[in-house]
């Protein structure tokens, strides 16, 4: 079968492998990415999925408040040695990534974490935006899987475009992360408190603040 270029890029973030190695797992696997990645781990060729087993409990809680106290970030991030936790690269990384939760203030870190009624619910939604666009019922379901995914993209911090490197998703800085340091490096579990949210008030566009400084 023809390998799906989605599947490629998929099997690439989630194992740090190179693009021709996930192609031939891909083609060894008959496109099933999970039975790919463990091909890959059997080859030795799955850099970062060969530490994704490793326990990783420490690491830092870090923060990131926005210049004026308009929104504040905390977000976990686990590795495996606490001499790792303690480095400034490590701890440059957990920054980022707490400016990239206060700038695309995503619900989620992995799409896993989506309530299942969440995504039925979005997916009726979506069903619905197409037919009235009046697209024929037949592909509608089709248009629904694709529509989705985007849904992913926008609310799963995993699967966001990294705003330093907008040809990265989050998932691939993570694997690059885990094969420059040596170890196995997880994002646990975020919180971010924007001023005033659920308040009514004026309307401020504090991703637009939170993106300018980023690009200073």
């Amino acid at each position: 079968m023809a390998v799906n270029a989605s599947a490629v890029k998929e099997l690439r973030e989630r194992t740090g492998s190179g693009i021709l190695d996930c192609k031939k797992a891909l083609d060894e696997t008959n496109g099933d990415v999970t039975k790919a990645i463990e091909f890959l781990r059997e080859k030795g060729l799955a850099a970062s999925a060969n530490k994704a087993g490793r326990i990783a409990t420490e690491g830092t809680v870090e923060s990131y408040i926005h210049a004026g106290g308009k929104i504040g970030v905390l977000v976990e991030i686990n590795c495996e040695t606490d001499f790792v936790g303690k480095t400034d690269q490590f701890r440059e990384f957990a920054r980022d990534i707490a400016m990239q939760i206060a700038a695309t203030n995503p619900r989620y870190v992995r799409r896993e974490e989506v309530p299942q009624e969440d995504v039925e619910k979005e997916k009726e939604i979506l069903k619905a935006q197409a037919l009235n666009e009046g697209k024929p019922e037949k592909i509608v379901d089709k248009m629904v899987e694709g529509r989705i995914s985007k849904y992913y993209e926008e609310f799963c911090l995993m699967e966001q475009s990294y705003i330093k490197d907008p040809d990265k998703t989050i998932a691939a800085v993570l694997n690059e992360k885990i094969n420059t340091i040596g170890e196995n490096i997880s994002i646990r579990r975020f919180a971010r408190f924007e001023l005033g949210e659920g308040l009514e008030k004026k309307v401020d566009n504090f991703v637009e603040e939170v993106m300018a400084q980023v690009k200073q």
